[in-house]
């Protein structure tokens, strides 16, 4: 079993966590995908994708207050929908889709990887270094939380220093005839893109795996979750601005792969396009580092309940060994599976998890003490983002209804299987969230 007795994630560790996991591959590749579809007005697309995850992080921190555990989500739909099939199916789908989305990850980094060691994104090349990162930040998110906190603090501010030296800087050679209104796309692409902005903020989410790890989670945690999507809320808009300020639409979806290091050639020249890429491969490790994080606790968690196997609960270093399974399975994952259509598969998932944690929210929120109208807007917008993401996928993989259907029965069989063969199934661990903590919160206080 797990045992950390130092709370080891503050105010701003929690906050760095969170920006480290969004503000990885999100902003330098589907900043170009996004702007192919709502060209110059893709900033509007950013600050409507920021308020659904600032609606959807409200709902998600209340839940993180009441029942502070490490299992984050997965806690969240067990104490919303009981210890039921249900409940455990949306689990193992959720484990799922996010190590799919990690091993994106990890492939977006092997591809910048690739071009700056050997000037080319083979498959080789690519693969290669994609499991080498994993390998690195298993190895990191092994020696503890603690590690994994100090270490994502650097990492961030190394990455934040980039970007805004070279937002700032790059905002001086903006052309402003590049961001007139008069040749923007329709409107409706704007809302056509905002599931592709959306999922450059999903990363929030990992925030609320810290909180059985948070000094006082009841006062921190839904601070943390809203000062981190806000400030990248405004390092996206101010990144998009110096982007299409400085690339015309056509060079954009040229570059659509590394549309922000191609930004920084007018400024930069070559130097300042080497620079980008190194920026994306470090965005992108520190995402993988993040969110390795939450996927370790997710598995601990979920074997903790009785969801995976014994083996992702053994003990290995301060973490489990459920890490390096997970690990393993997104190896394969990089090595033999065409990743952009599993990821895209996996994103919706994703959002459709996070609608049903929404509503299942609405029976808690008495527990929760949340606003029942904050909670309500989070699942009407994480709807539209839904249909949305949709209909955008759709026009690139026809038949991607039956694909989300079919990894939803995937899930449900898993989870017959694992209750047949383990007799083991999902529990609650927080039986009284809000009373332990408004009780260590007494204690505190009485003690101070």
């Amino acid at each position: 079993m797990i045992e950390q007795n130092t709370k080891v994630f503050g105010l701003w560790s929690a906050v760095f966590l969170g920006i480290g996991s969004m503000v990885g591959a999100g902003i330098f590749v589907l900043l170009g995908e996004a702007g192919a579809i709502a060209g110059s007005l893709v900033w509007i697309s950013f600050i409507f994708g920021g308020i659904i995850a600032l609606l959807s992080g409200y709902s998600l921190a209340k839940l993180a207050t009441a029942y502070p555990s490490r299992g984050g989500i997965v806690e969240y739909l067990v104490q919303c929908y009981g210890e039921g099939i249900f409940s455990g199916s949306l689990s193992v789908l959720f484990y799922l889709s996010a190590m799919v989305a990690i091993a994106m990850v990890a492939k977006t980094f092997g591809t910048y990887a690739a071009m700056m060691s050997v000037g080319n994104s083979s498959a080789l090349w690519t693969s290669g270094y994609a499991v080498g990162i994993l390998l690195f930040f298993m190895f990191i998110n092994l020696a503890g939380s603690s590690l994994i906190a100090k270490s994502e603090d650097i990492i961030v501010i190394i990455k934040l220093s980039i970007i805004i030296i070279f937002t700032v800087v790059v905002l001086f050679y903006i052309k402003p005839e590049l961001l007139s209104f008069k040749d923007a796309p329709p409107v409706m692409n704007v809302f056509s893109s905002i599931a592709l902005t959306f999922f450059a903020y999903e990363g929030f989410r990992v925030i609320t795996n810290t909180a059985e790890d948070m000094d006082n989670p009841g006062k921190l945690m839904l601070r943390a979750m809203t000062v981190a999507i806000v400030l990248v809320m405004v390092l996206y808009v101010a990144v998009t601005f110096a982007v299409f300020g400085n690339l015309p639409l056509s060079g954009i979806i040229k570059a659509h792969d590394y549309a922000l290091a191609e930004a920084a050639r007018p400024a930069f020249g070559q130097t300042g396009f080497t620079i980008m890429a190194m920026a994306a491969l470090i965005s992108t490790a520190s995402s993988i580092n993040a969110n390795l994080y939450a996927v370790a606790n997710v598995t601990y968690q979920m074997a903790k309940n009785g969801e995976l196997p014994e083996v992702y609960e053994r003990n290995v270093w301060h973490s489990s060994e459920g890490l390096i399974v997970s690990t393993l399975i997104m190896i394969v994952f990089i090595l033999f599976f065409d990743l952009t259509e599993i990821a895209a598969i996996g994103s919706i998932s994703i959002l459709f998890i996070h609608a049903m944690v929404h509503i299942g929210h609405l029976l808690k929120i008495n527990e929760t003490k949340a606003s029942k109208v904050l909670v309500v807007f989070a699942i009407l917008t994480i709807a539209a983002a839904i249909v949305l993401a949709l209909n955008y996928t759709s026009g690139h993989i026809p038949n991607v209804g039956y694909f989300i259907t079919a990894g939803f029965v995937l899930a449900f069989l898993i989870e017959i299987g694992l209750r047949l063969l383990t007799k083991r199934v999902v529990s609650k661990q927080m039986h009284h969230g809000i009373i332990d903590t408004l009780e260590n919160e007494i204690k505190e206080f009485t003690e101070e």
